[in-house]
């Protein structure tokens, strides 16, 4: 079993950036992708990065890729998102996941959707761009 805890929302101008940790313990990080999703008001939660820290894949969901970097260091047990020219539509709650053997993610039309379920999640943190 992992817990994980993910920290570093805020409010932010448009254009702005921020960085979110996720700081996982109780299990041997490398066994274990690490997931951002994000769920904004009035809309299903999505997933939008995922590393696999046993190979160091990276994914990413349309709507960030070439602005969110997703990283891992795995001395410190913790998964990074870089964010970069945040836009008001990047406002949500973000939330970190874990699963073994994988990402399992299936994109479709710009989009991840679970083949499997995410067993481990942390407590979200809010991130808030104003125009």
């Amino acid at each position: 079993e992992v817990q994980l805890q993910a920290s570093g929302g805020g409010f932010v101008q448009s254009g702005g950036s921020l960085r979110l940790s996720c700081a996982a313990s109780g299990s041997t990080f490398d066994d274990y992708a690490i997931a951002w999703y994000r769920q904004a008001p009035g809309k299903e939660r999505e997933g939008i990065s995922c590393i696999e820290n046993d190979d160091g894949n990276r994914m990413y969901a349309d709507s960030v890729k070439g602005r969110f970097t997703i990283s891992s260091d795995t001395s410190k047990n913790t998964v990074y998102l870089q964010m970069t020219d945040l836009k008001p539509d990047d406002t949500a709650i973000y939330y970190c996941a874990a699963r073994p053997d994988g990402c399992g993610w299936v994109y479709w039309r710009g989009r991840f959707y679970d083949a499997d379920p995410y067993p481990y999640w942390g407590r979200g943190t809010l991130v808030t761009v104003s125009s």
